[in-house]
């Protein structure tokens, strides 16, 4: 029997390496060897039978699917390697994790739930808009958020020739004399920097932003820098292709 086949970025995503979008990048850079000769494309399917190896270190089987809501705290970058050298995501979560890959970002400055698993190919579903899940966040603006604010980012906007989706504003009653205005906004695709790049647009700066929800996957009262594992049952029925 011929032996199953598949690309090779789809494998080191399966292995829970990268991204397949990651995984091309890392080839690109040489960092991928295929039965002992470097991978110069992506364009390249392997079998079981085929010896792989990324950095110098052979690839581990596909992981079991996995996945942790994660509570980020501000003031870290969610990337394995930052070339500034400020904290990551990564670095802070507990020295007994498997090697995850996150769902989305969360920019420096944004804190709030942050989805990981053991699977890139997982984790670019969830990414895509056409999965059709919310992402749930409140807001701390400094200024006025208005009815007719909330009413032109319901019709979505094009800013600096970038369209974005309507987006869903609740806005939390102002404290009298208060120069910060608290508000829910629900995105469905969830751009670079979209909702400070919105908000600026009315002229309004963020002063604080957390993510609440992802789909089905809420923040809750998980503390600040600590991770909670979702079931695989929860994982089944919510991601039945996992």
């Amino acid at each position: 029997m011929e032996k199953e086949k598949e690309r090779i970025a789809k494998r080191m995503a399966a292995a829970g390496l990268c991204s397949r979008r990651e995984a091309e990048k890392w080839i690109a850079d040489g960092r991928v060897v295929v039965n002992g000769q470097k991978l110069l494309t992506p364009a390249c399917v392997v079998s079981d039978d085929d010896v792989i190896e990324v950095d110098g270190q052979p690839l581990a089987k596909p992981q079991e699917v996995r996945l942790w809501c994660y509570h980020k705290p501000a003031g870290l970058v969610t990337t394995h390697h930052d070339p500034e050298g400020r904290p990551t995501v990564f670095e802070r979560l507990p020295a007994y994790f498997p090697r995850v890959v996150s769902v989305g970002r969360l920019d420096l400055n944004s804190e709030g739930l942050l989805l990981l698993t053991t699977s890139g190919e997982l984790a670019r579903r969830l990414e895509h808009p056409s999965h059709g899940w919310k992402r749930k966040y409140r807001v701390r603006v400094h200024g006025t958020v208005s009815p007719e604010i909330a009413a032109r980012i319901a019709k979505g906007l094009i800013i600096d020739g970038v369209r974005y989706a309507p987006a869903q504003v609740e806005i939390e009653p102002k404290q009298s004399g208060g120069k910060n205005q608290w508000i829910a906004i629900t995105l469905t695709e969830g751009k670079n920097r979209e909702i400070r790049k919105i908000m600026g647009f009315f002229g309004l700066k963020v002063s604080r932003l957390i993510r609440v929800a992802y789909g089905p996957f809420q923040l809750g009262s998980l503390p600040e820098g600590q991770t909670r594992e979702v079931p695989r049952k929860v994982i089944k029925e919510q991601l039945p292709c996992a």
